[in-house]
């Protein structure tokens, strides 16, 4: 297979109304630089670069006006998101890189149950994926069941998330995944995780057969860019370094030790993510103990519970009692008094939630 060569030989061509009021327009408004125009006595064309693109002005008509988008970080473009040329060319201005904004949260008690059977979607590298949160509470979060049927080498590409907070749980198998300034690749088994700091490049390698996840994401929406460039792994091994405040997490989950949980008859071992975020969240897995479950409410903006293994009775004021098992996810809204009833001794769940740190009242 030829090899792609990628120089850039490519322009943009459009239209032009006025090309000598959008000379003026390229180089002095959008600081552009004119790299030709023809011929001299009475242009008709004109060629220009800048923003990493380059634009060709033809007056003959031949090519419409169109439309532009920068991509920029200069505030005088961003304070004016839209401007059209002389000649009717319209230009947006995008701000590059703009911090992740999480919409406000759409509270809602929500149960999916696995027995429903939702539509598994195949997504981005043939992975597939199951929705837990359909209504995303409003776009401030989404949570998905992934899973990849068959084993092997997974066609991923180096890439990178443009998120707030995103979570990696392997809840069957294993993946090997390879992060930028974390050493070779890391092999991620059951009960293990990561957090993947906003921006952090990787790439997925190779699963087992039946591997799952469970992948959380906030905001909801969110945009995955390829790197095209970055070569992994990388020489150096930083594991203290931060993207936008936060750390790379592998947490093992055979190595953790277990702690009274925040609610009587369960326990429960840290996964050590609301320090490397700041408290931007926290994840726990809880599992029945000694004593008896509880009415209590809390006060997370989100709370997400995935039930790994068992089952339980999870009891809420105004809703009927459901009965959750493996494979089954909730979300409690924040001061709704519930309970998690009649769990049975093989309970274990996935918590999550939206600030690391609140408060629980029984």
């Amino acid at each position: 297979m030829e090899t792609i060569d990628h120089e850039i030989r490519a322009e943009v061509c459009l239209g032009t109304e006025n090309l000598t009021g959008d000379i003026g327009f390229f180089t002095k408004t959008l600081r552009m630089r004119m790299d030709s125009i023809f011929p001299a006595d009475d242009p008709a064309m004109a060629v220009f670069s800048g923003h990493g693109l380059r634009v060709r002005l033809e007056r003959d008509g031949s090519a419409c006006a169109g439309r532009l988008r920068i991509l920029t970080d200069d505030t005088d473009f961003a304070s004016a998101p839209q401007m059209t040329s002389p000649g009717g060319t319209v230009v947006d201005f995008d701000v590059l890189n703009p911090p992740v904004h999480r919409p406000e949260t759409d509270h809602a008690f929500v149960v999916r149950r696995l027995k429903d059977q939702a539509p598994w979607v195949i997504g981005r590298a043939g992975m597939h994926y199951r929705d837990l949160i359909p209504t995303r509470l409003g776009g401030s979060i989404i949570a998905s069941h992934i899973r990849i049927p068959d084993g092997g080498p997974v066609p991923d590409m180096v890439h990178f998330h443009k998120v707030g907070f995103q979570l990696i749980y392997c809840y069957r198998g294993w993946v090997d995944v390879v992060y930028e300034d974390q050493g070779p690749p890391i092999r991620l088994n059951a009960g293990d995780c990561f957090i993947q700091p906003p921006e952090i490049r990787h790439r997925v390698l190779e699963a087992s057969d039946g591997i799952e996840v469970i992948e959380i994401g906030v905001p909801a929406e969110h945009v995955t860019e390829i790197d095209h460039d970055m070569v992994l792994p990388t020489p150096h091994l930083r594991p203290d370094r931060e993207w936008q405040g936060q750390k790379f997490v592998h947490n093992v989950g055979a190595l953790a030790a277990w702690h009274p949980f925040r609610l009587p008859g369960f326990e429960a071992r840290d996964t050590t993510i609301n320090d490397a975020t700041k408290s931007v969240a926290g994840v726990q897995v809880a599992r029945r103990s000694a004593g008896d479950p509880v009415w209590a409410t809390h006060d997370a903006d989100i709370h997400f519970s995935f039930v790994m293994e068992g089952s339980l009775t999870l009891e809420g004021e105004g809703e009927d009692p459901i009965r959750v098992a493996a494979g089954d996810a909730f979300v409690i809204p924040p001061g709704m008094a519930t309970r998690y009833g009649d769990p049975s001794d093989d309970v274990e769940i996935l918590e999550v939630s939206l600030p690391g740190r609140f408060k629980t009242t029984l």
